[in-house]
């Protein structure tokens, strides 16, 4: 088992390692929508969150020689869930390739570290070697 701390990477708002690896499955820790240049300062509104959300994920996977491409499954937790679902699922939309959704479950929250809107955590494979 490998325990990642990606240089650059999103700051921890909790003690945890960025991303754990073990048996080609890479399960990555929920991130937040602040941004390593900001840490703990938060955009307003859902999409601006989600997309700093994906973006943190995106560092992270590609901190480990992977993509969005290589996702199985995505958590999303929402606290405003009824007023920031749809919104949210546009903007999540759009990092994925048209047929190559991952599996998720989004769950509404009482509460997320900064007060964040929105974290989203997930489970990546690597492929196999040729």
């Amino acid at each position: 088992m490998q325990f990642h701390m990606i240089a650059g990477g999103p700051t921890p708002v909790a003690p945890f390692s960025h991303a754990v690896e073990t048996d080609g499955f890479v399960f990555v820790t929920g991130q937040m929508p602040d941004t390593p240049a900001a840490p703990g300062v938060l955009p307003e509104g859902i999409e601006a969150q989600t997309r700093n959300v994906m973006e943190n994920l995106k560092i992270v996977l590609a901190g480990l020689g992977l993509g969005l491409e290589h996702v199985t499954m995505a958590r999303v937790y929402l606290t405003r869930f009824k007023e920031d679902y749809a919104a949210m699922n546009a903007t999540y939309r759009s990092y994925f390739a048209e047929g190559r959704l991952p599996a998720r479950t989004c769950v509404g929250v009482t509460g997320l570290a900064y007060d964040a809107l929105i974290e989203i955590d997930l489970v990546a494979r690597r492929p196999e070697a040729p």
